[in-house]
């Protein structure tokens, strides 16, 4: 267990400079009695106010999110690395009183049939067993027959949506039409903070004005 003074030796200790590539200028930068004959440099971090408060505990933009998903119906989010942050914008629209279908896109197949239609699926056969075909409902419409009848709508939310295809997208942005109960939420890839564009922006079906600039 450190003690408060060693931490606070390891926070302000001096960083190493990074070293020049070959074809640099040389002694700018170097150790004491190296080229440079100097001290040692330091490379300074800077910080703002955000890199100290967590995000989970500041919602500037859970209201602009609501109004988003009503609005455009099918969002593509970009959720940052660590994981987490998605599951307050979540806990909301369950707020609101919608239900939700959690899917992954590995392994979804098609997204008209598996969300739409009677499609079939196949178990894993161990090599003695006969290849077996059975046939299940739509994962949509299925759910929708069992709502309750106070709930608002069902979410669609997609993970590893980053896999799909332009074409499974675009169904993906417009099966809100097609079904007027449905939003859809395809976690589409990952940035530094939680951020959301309309799906039909990203599938191609709408222009994005970010792209135009």
């Amino acid at each position: 267990m450190w003690s408060a003074a060693a931490a606070a030796r390891a926070v302000v200790s001096p960083l190493p400079a990074p070293s020049l590539p070959s074809g640099g200028r040389r002694g700018v930068v170097g150790a004491r009695g190296g080229a440079g004959g100097g001290r040692a440099a330091t490379v300074s971090v800077r910080s703002t106010l955000w890199d100290f408060v967590g995000g989970d505990l500041v919602k500037p933009d859970i209201g602009k999110w609501l109004d988003d998903v009503e609005e455009h119906k099918a969002l593509a989010i970009y959720p940052p690395h660590e994981g987490g942050y998605e599951g307050r914008y979540l806990n909301h629209l369950r707020y609101q009183g919608y239900y939700f279908l959690d899917l992954s896109a590995r392994g979804l197949g098609d997204p008209e049939t598996t969300l739409t239609k009677i499609h079939p699926v196949c178990p894993p056969s161990l090599g003695r067993q006969p290849v077996a075909r059975w046939y299940f409902p739509p994962e949509v419409d299925y759910r929708l027959s069992l709502l309750h009848p106070d709930a608002k709508g069902l979410v669609v939310w997609i993970m590893e949506a980053k896999v799909l295809s332009k074409a499974e997208l675009q169904f993906l942005a417009m099966l809100p039409d097609l079904r007027p109960k449905v939003r859809v939420i395809a976690e589409c890839g990952n940035w530094r903070k939680f951020v959301w564009k309309p799906l039909k922006q990203i599938s191609g079906l709408e222009p994005d004005p970010d792209a135009e600039k």
